[in-house]
């Protein structure tokens, strides 16, 4: 089985594309921060094949006593934060300080993901003995 059909560097192979092209789009973003009526965009979440093996699925938390304060999930936007933009007088809804975490952000994650392709690199190198 040639290295690419595996399920895990597929993934990682898709999510880091993802995470490049989603730089484009939020450097795009920043560029356009002065242009009148400009609206930024974002890529939508990379959705991954429901049938990913249970190992790869999201834990959720278990109460195991009654003295245990039970989990909440916060769905939407943060408590404290807006949800729309605010547009200039201009027309333009670029917000600097939000592009600039989602770059951030989008940069961390795309480095977690090149660390984790590598080192699963280097353990197959290890099984199959050349490293």
């Amino acid at each position: 089985m040639p290295i690419s059909d595996m399920p895990i560097f597929s993934m990682l192979r898709s999510r880091m594309q993802w995470h490049q092209e989603r730089q484009r789009v939020l450097s795009e973003n920043v560029s356009n921060s002065d242009t009148p009526n400009y609206r930024p965009r974002d890529l939508t979440a990379l959705k991954f094949d429901p049938s990913v093996p249970a190992a790869l699925a999201p834990l959720s938390l278990a109460r195991t006593s009654n003295g245990h304060i039970a989990a909440t999930v916060i769905t939407g936007p943060l408590p404290g934060r807006g949800t729309g933009y605010d547009i200039r007088p201009a027309g333009n809804a670029v917000n600097l300080e939000d592009e600039m975490m989602k770059v951030a952000s989008n940069q961390m994650d795309y480095q977690a993901a090149t660390a984790l392709y590598t080192r699963s690199l280097g353990l197959i190198k290890i099984a199959i003995g050349t490293k």
